[in-house]
């Protein structure tokens, strides 16, 4: 049997979950609960139909189809999907936003090389 990576790993906050605090992953972090505070990962932040985060949020690939208020840095690429609310300033190398989605903010594209901080 195979040795999971962790810094691979998935980290799933349920529906009817409200976190409060920052979030730190090496892996991936899917919010499909509340979460009120920072959200910082390694890998990919996923917001589910029924996510919120209000806080900023760093990682490598960010895609959203709930709602976040708060800035979005993400090292690479940041979807919005069609339903998704995002209220805050966002900063990536590349951008997609679905018709549907409302988003209020600033918009700052990147270069790949480009200095990427990640607040670990």
């Amino acid at each position: 049997m195979a040795k999971n990576d962790p810094v691979k790993e998935l980290n799933i906050i349920g529906p009817g979950t409200v976190i409060e605090g920052k979030i730190r992953s090496q892996g991936s972090v899917r919010v499909d609960g509340k979460v009120i505070g920072e959200v910082a990962a390694s890998e990919s932040l996923a917001v589910g139909a029924t996510g919120e985060i209000e806080g900023n949020c760093s990682a490598k690939n960010v895609t959203v189809g709930g709602k976040i208020k708060g800035s979005i840095n993400a090292a690479e690429k940041i979807v919005f999907e069609g339903r998704s609310t995002v209220r805050g300033d966002i900063r990536a190398t590349r951008l997609v936003i679905d018709e549907g989605c409302l988003f209020d903010g600033r918009v700052t594209m990147a270069d790949r090389g480009s200095s990427y901080e990640q607040r670990h």
